[in-house]
């Protein structure tokens, strides 16, 4: 998966989490991301950020480790297929590197009230 599609899916499913718990928590009075009625001094001290607005942001922190795998490799292999039965023979040699970075990063995310 590339790092773009695992940030962009990560922060849809939290909005949407948000939003089902928000659904969920409705039908017994609770509520999920309620309205913060404090100073933005107090928000900040508990990890939530002032928006353009008068609504708070939280911080979503990615720590990601990346491997890039680089190679050469050939694949040979003979085989039948029949309904849920494979019978055959599969060979393959390959010859590979790879190498680890972490990246580690911040996002705010505003979720829905």
């Amino acid at each position: 998966m590339d790092l773009r599609d695992f940030v962009s899916e990560t922060l849809t499913q939290i909005v949407e989490g948000v939003k089902s718990a928000q659904s969920k928590a409705e039908e017994s009075g609770a509520k999920v991301n309620p309205h913060l009625r404090t100073s933005f001094e107090q928000a900040g001290k508990l990890g939530f950020l002032q928006t353009g607005g008068d609504g708070f942001a939280q911080i979503v922190q990615f720590d990601v480790a990346l491997t890039v795998t680089e190679g050469t490799g050939t694949k040979g292999g003979i085989g039948v297929f029949a309904g849920a039965i494979n019978i055959g023979s599969s060979g393959q040699s390959q010859s590979e590197s790879s190498s680890v970075s972490r990246v580690k990063f911040s996002v705010p995310l505003s979720l829905p009230k």
